[in-house]
């Protein structure tokens, strides 16, 4: 530890100013809008950054080299089916959301459907972000650990305090500022990284070329289509990734308000369809570069014939810490650390932003609040769900790969919620109790497709939307006295 003074201090150094560059922002929250959308100030390419920054986390830095690692490109054919998502999204979702002033994506199904579906909706985000945000803060515990050598509670506490800090004080604000730093910080580290792994791969980039096709490692597409049980238990392949991956992302991006969050949070909604398109982009770029990071470690590990550690989501981290020299090591943990409290604290503020405006202000319905009370209220939100995903992080510890676990949970709701928003934005039809009957019909066919088949989690949300929708539909087709004959509600 001595000899690792100094990368410390970097780490250290890194950790204070990005806390205290936070909480400067402080002094600008006087209200709701403030502290949960940032002011609507943000400018496009803010908002893309931090979209990305949310969308990539601790789990993709950690999480896609080991895929690569231990199998192949293959995780890029859901990327494309991310541009699709988004695609759709900028031509349906976004009119729906900027008609009026809306602070969460379930204030759109309150005002299609009603009170009852909004709070479903809603709280249904706020189980799926804490399970997923807490295998996130898992993650981080990976990397704390493997420098500091200290156990998973020890470094969990570490990195969430102080992103609970600046986030309780800076709001949205902070969030996507914070965001727009350490996402240029992590994207440089990954960088540096995949150069320092090259250059101790003895013949460079050949070698690694050369090991990579040899194991396959640089195939990306399988087109193989067979439609039986095995097809779809096979998580890469070019179907499931186009399908799964466009309903993912729709799902992610369309109803899950850490996302919708910071696309409500733009100045209009043609910036905010630009940053959502812009987005896709980078999120390309850093996939493929993480997966190419994953190649190199193997052929890494192939050349010098060491093993590689275990779980192999330890992998990257590990291989920063014993094996780059003093000063560049800090640099790229530090750049780890930086996209782990990004996404920590937009997860923080959207689940406070859910919990205030979808719960607890309409369920108290008190009109002698200030905007000072407001933000008051919202800053304990934030804090209590700072401590709710620390519960959460320590029982991910046994959840398996954090890349999967992180998708797999937020797969399985995901695809419920995105038929409730499809019927709330293509159909007039459908109403409120037949939409409750759909959601829960589709959450209860996923939960039996995840606990007793091999299908694999890129089809869950596939399946959670199509079932949803569908059986909300025909319901309503079957049952012609419940559908709605108002063709204007929800306008």
């Amino acid at each position: 530890m001595p000899d690792r003074v100094l990368d410390l201090s970097i780490i250290g150094v890194y950790l204070i100013t990005i806390t205290i560059f936070g909480a400067r922002f402080r002094k600008r929250q006087e209200s709701l809008t403030d502290y949960f959308l940032g002011g609507r100030t943000a400018p496009w390419w803010a908002i893309s950054l931090s979209i990305v920054a949310a969308e990539t986390s601790t789990l993709t830095i950690i999480g896609t080299p080991a895929l690569a690692f231990g199998g192949d490109m293959g995780f890029l054919q859901v990327v494309l089916g991310y541009l699709v998502a988004r695609i759709v999204i900028s031509s349906l979702f976004l009119p729906a959301y900027f008609q009026g002033r809306m602070f969460t994506a379930y204030e759109l199904i309150r005002r299609r459907f009603g009170e009852r579906l909004r709070r479903l909706t809603a709280g249904t985000f706020l189980v799926t972000r804490s399970l997923a945000e807490g295998v996130r803060v898992f993650a981080i515990s990976l990397v704390v650990s493997v420098v500091l050598e200290t156990g998973d509670l020890a470094s969990i506490i570490i990195i969430t305090l102080l992103t609970l800090f600046y986030t309780f004080e800076g709001g949205m604000k902070a969030v996507i500022w914070t965001d727009v730093v350490q996402m240029g910080l992590y994207v440089s580290g990954a960088l540096l990284a995949f150069w320092m792994v090259l250059d101790q791969v003895p013949g460079g980039w050949q070698e690694v070329v050369a090991l990579g096709s040899a194991s396959d490692k640089f195939r990306i597409f399988d087109f193989q289509f067979a439609p039986d049980a095995d097809f779809f238990a096979q998580t890469y392949t070019f179907w499931a990734g186009l399908f799964g991956g466009c309903f993912l992302g729709m799902a992610i991006h369309g109803t899950d308000q850490l996302f919708v969050q910071r696309l409500l949070s733009a100045r209009s909604q043609a910036e905010s369809r630009l940053a959502l398109l812009s987005s896709w982009f980078v999120i390309a770029f850093q996939f493929a570069l993480f997966l190419v990071i994953g190649i190199t470690l193997f052929a890494f590990h192939e050349v010098t014939g060491t093993a590689p550690p275990e779980p192999l989501d330890r992998l990257y981290p590990t291989f920063v810490w014993t094996q780059m020299p003093p000063v560049v090591a800090g640099i790229v943990v530090a750049s780890i650390l930086a996209a782990a409290m990004s996404n920590l604290s937009a997860a923080l503020n959207s689940l406070a932003s859910a919990t205030v405006m979808d719960f607890y202000l309409p369920l108290s319905k008190r009109t002698d609040l200030t905007g000072a009370d407001h933000v008051r209220i919202s800053r304990w939100a934030t804090l209590g769900w700072g401590v709710v995903l620390l519960g959460v992080a320590l029982l991910a510890r046994s959840w398996g790969s954090v890349l999967e676990a992180g998708l797999a949970i937020a797969s399985v709701p995901l695809g419920a919620l995105l038929g409730v928003f499809s019927l709330g934005i293509l159909t007039r039809r459908v109403t409120e109790p037949m939409a409750i009957g759909g959601m829960i019909t589709g959450l209860a066919v996923i939960a039996y497709v995840t606990f007793y088949t091999d299908v694999a989690w890129t089809w869950y949300t596939v399946i959670g939307a199509t079932v949803t929708f569908a059986t909300a539909w025909f319901g309503s087709v079957l049952f012609p006295r419940y559908a709605s004959t108002d063709t204007t509600r929800g306008q």
